[in-house]
């Protein structure tokens, strides 16, 4: 961090190529409108669905609805080369550095939380929030995140998954062996995708077709898991090898399970903080949540999201986000502000986090 400076030079970057693009553009708003004048000259980056870099230099109210596009905007990258430093802007078929001491993604899905832009970061050698490139990788892919916990004494719900496009050549063997391993109801998602995009809820065996064909719009790869009776829980974990664990929020979904809509459109899912669970149950699920992102390699930050079994309390991981919400009603910034922490203390709390983790 240079010292000299009264303000950091801090990039968000936005929107991005994928299913997520439009909550990307609303957990940016939510950052922006939080980040201290202060401290940062904030510059605002944003990825169109087509994948073009723009540098745009509007109000912050006009990214959320996809306006920011039509201006004032300048094309503008990231350079891979460390001794840049920063963003290179075309203007007038001229190359411009613009230095940045740190980036702040808040990109959601593919390309924004896969490992493939913290590649990209690396590269740049700019401190960066969030997670690595191996453990994003690792994180966004379902199917490869339980292959590795299921080494572990960590109880994950049972699952199976296979490649879309093996479905495609044998349907029926791979239908008869979820029907064999897995009890209905299943959900059916697809391994890389987040948000619930591209899930279903399956019921009875002959509704497999039409929700793996839908999973397989978002991913080649297709993971089915058996349904769990219990209640949907949240943790949001922060900092690096020495990660804390926040309180245990609770999700009283309004659909069949949490699913897109449920958190970004409707917002009529009731969020209880903390949850409705034994203290003893609350303190093994934080417990657990830690130890899964050390495991992991995560850095910065992750939310970790399980199920408590109806009568049992048993404790089963769900999935972890790398890269969770930041809208005004996520649940990562509201656990950490029922902790006593402002939002804008917890996105200061990340940037020194990115700055450790390049030190380390």
């Amino acid at each position: 961090m240079n010292e000299t400076k009264s303000k950091l030079s801090i990039a968000v970057i936005f929107g991005g190529v994928s299913s997520e693009h439009e909550v990307s553009r609303m957990s940016a708003t939510s950052i922006l409108e939080n980040l201290s004048p202060d401290k940062y000259d904030v510059h605002m980056v944003g990825i169109t669905k087509e994948g073009k870099w723009l540098l745009y230099t509007g109000e912050v109210k006009d990214i959320v609805t996809g306006a920011w596009e039509q201006g004032p905007v300048t094309p503008a990258f990231l350079s891979p080369d460390p001794s840049v430093h920063g963003l290179v802007l075309l203007r007038e078929g001229k190359g411009e550095i613009l230095p940045l001491d740190v980036i702040f993604p808040a990109l959601h899905g593919k390309n924004g939380e896969d490992g493939t832009i913290q590649g990209l970061f690396q590269l740049s050698g700019i401190p960066y929030v969030g997670c690595d490139t191996e453990s994003s990788a690792i994180c966004m892919d379902k199917a490869v995140t339980h292959t590795l916990l299921s080494n572990t004494d960590i109880e994950q719900a049972h699952y199976l998954w296979f490649y879309a496009d093996r479905f495609d050549v044998a349907p029926d063997t791979i239908k008869n062996k979820i029907q064999a391993r897995l009890n209905f109801p299943v959900f059916v998602k697809p391994a890389n995708a987040g948000s619930s995009v591209g899930v279903s809820k399956v019921e009875r065996p002959e509704d497999l077709d039409e929700a793996i064909r839908k999973a397989a719009r978002e991913d080649g790869k297709i993971v089915v898991e058996e349904g769990i009776c219990g209640q949907e829980v949240e943790v949001a974990v922060l900092g690096n090898r020495d990660a804390q664990a926040s309180l245990v929020g609770e999700i009283g979904a309004s659909a069949q399970f949490y699913d897109y809509d449920d958190k970004y459109i409707n917002g009529t899912s009731q969020l209880y903080i903390p949850a409705r669970i034994p203290e003893e149950v609350s303190e093994k699920i934080r417990q657990t949540a830690v130890r899964a992102y050390r495991l992991l390699g995560c850095s910065g930050l992750a939310r970790v999201d399980f199920f408590v079994t109806a009568g049992d309390h048993r404790v089963i991981l769900n999935e972890i986000n790398t890269l969770p919400g930041f809208t005004s009603i996520s649940m990562y910034p509201k656990l950490w502000m029922e902790r006593g922490m402002t939002y804008s203390q917890l996105l200061d709390q990340l940037v020194e986090l990115a700055f450790a983790k390049a030190v380390q």
